[in-house]
């Protein structure tokens, strides 16, 4: 009997040290953000989730879907890592282009129709929350002249992300 007992606690104790820590809390009282580190094998599976994400809430909001452009992707791969060396969120490159600029030296054929930026370390999906949350942000996701979408980042080795979502028809 005894050794049943001592069994059970050995099972117990091994039971305990797999739960999962309750997170870190901050004086809000929420969890405390973990770092999202984004390594190149993720390139896919984010830009992907992102098209899908944004094409679930065109359709439930009864607009067409869209369709990914590399070139629109480019102009917001240049303008997330520009915003990082300016290290200020803002729609205007530092040579003073605009979204439409980087669209067309990207060699997008169609119009520039609107951009989403985001200085973060949240992920794409709270990133693309946080833009649904705002009207003016929500209007370029759900824009129902877009019909293409670009989306990048940069993150910086501190984790910082910068975000670019860019829609064109």
């Amino acid at each position: 009997m005894n050794f049943s007992k001592a069994l059970l606690l050995l099972s117990v104790l091994a039971l305990t040290a797999c739960a999962a820590e309750p997170p870190a809390l901050g004086p809000d009282g929420k969890p405390l953000p973990q770092l999202y580190k984004i390594s190149a094998s993720d390139t896919s599976r984010i830009t992907f989730g992102i098209l899908d994400s944004v094409n679930a809430l065109r359709a439930a909001g009864g607009v067409g879907a869209l369709a990914l452009s590399p070139e629109l992707n480019a102009a917001a791969a240049t303008h997330s890592r520009d915003m990082a060396v300016q290290n200020r969120p803002w729609h205007f490159g530092s040579d003073g282009s605009s979204p439409l600029d980087r669209g067309q030296r990207a060699g997008y054929a169609g119009r520039v129709l609107g951009e989403n930026i985001s200085e973060t370390y949240e992920t794409e999906t709270e990133t693309l929350s946080a833009w649904m949350a705002v009207p003016d942000t929500r209007d370029v996701v759900l824009n129902p002249a877009a019909r293409d979408l670009g989306f990048a980042w940069y993150q910086e080795p501190s984790g910082k992300i910068w975000w670019t979502l860019v829609t064109g028809g």
